[in-house]
């Protein structure tokens, strides 16, 4: 005998089904919805809803997570929820395989982390032509522009108009800052 489902059940149930659309799916370039987006298509409890896809997608290696416009914030306000970036990143690391599978070579990843891991060592804000110059000697000449343009335009990395690079939203919703200059620093020391 087939379970019953209840009314209130089924509207949870196709709530949740739209949160996965909006935060699978592109948006105006850019992966994920705001979280005013979120309560606009799920109400007042979307939120809940959010958390209950986040334990949903825990088994698939998937979570939902959350990028505030100011990074530093702990406890954030209502508001700076509902401007916050939502979608649904990897829960554990990128290897090759997966690398490849995301449209990315493993060449264009590593000089993503050497230009995050440059820009953290110089306190968040550098001049381009200094990444630019650190991936001339990993990358061929020619891709180094290519990927920095690349890892602006995808929300990694963000330039003002003066030329300086900085850590953009993606890069702090996605790369695990501390777990990188651990990474990076354990490697110098092994190759000192």
């Amino acid at each position: 005998m087939a379970k019953r489902v209840s009314k209130t059940e089924q509207v949870y149930q196709r709530k949740l089904k739209d949160a996965v659309h909006l935060l699978f799916f592109t948006h105006h370039r850019l992966p994920g919805v705001r979280g005013w987006e979120l309560r606009k298509e799920l109400g007042a409890d979307w939120q809940n809803i959010i958390e209950v896809l986040d334990k949903q997608l825990q088994p698939l290696d998937l979570k939902v997570t959350r990028v505030l416009e100011e990074p530093d914030i702990v406890e954030p306000t209502n508001a700076q929820l509902q401007d916050a970036r939502y979608y649904i990143i990897m829960r554990g690391t990128v290897d090759q395989k997966t690398a490849k599978t995301i449209g990315w070579r493993i060449d264009d990843i590593a000089g993503l982390a050497v230009s995050v891991a440059y820009i953290i060592s110089k306190q968040g804000k550098v001049p381009r032509q200094d990444v630019e110059r650190i991936l001339q000697d990993k990358l061929p000449g020619w891709r180094v522009k290519l990927n920095i343009d690349r890892y602006i335009h995808q929300g990694y990395l963000g330039e003002d108009d003066s030329g300086i690079l900085y850590l953009d939203w993606r890069a702090r919703a996605e790369i695990d800052s501390k777990k990188l200059v651990d990474l990076v620093v354990s490697f110098g020391k092994k190759a000192a």
